[in-house]
């Protein structure tokens, strides 16, 4: 069985919030689109821990890459996602703004 992904919640409200997320060994997401029924969706996330093998985040189109360390990109636009982590785990403090 594999280890959930661990989502903390720092700060939360209708247009901003502040996650804390643990990605384990053997997780990976799966290229998608979020879905927002109106307005624009931006996310900044900061990479806190890379795994030592995989992990890799891909997005069609980044607003700011930063040393592939720091993200800003619009998930509601563009197809993203994160290669399988083989080692290690990945750990990132994301930002989200719907407006």
């Amino acid at each position: 069985m594999t280890n959930a992904v661990t989502n903390k919640s720092i700060f939360s409200s209708k247009l901003f919030s502040i996650n804390y997320v643990t990605y384990p060994i053997n997780h990976s997401v799966m290229e998608h689109i979020d879905l927002v029924e109106k307005g624009r969706y931006y996310k900044l996330n900061f990479i806190l821990r890379q795994p030592k093998v995989g992990g890799v985040f891909k997005c069609a189109k980044s607003i700011i890459n930063v040393a592939n360390r720091i993200y800003l990109f619009r998930p509601d636009l563009y197809p993203h996602s994160v290669s399988k982590i083989e080692s290690g785990k990945r750990v990132l403090l994301s930002f989200a703004l719907h407006v």
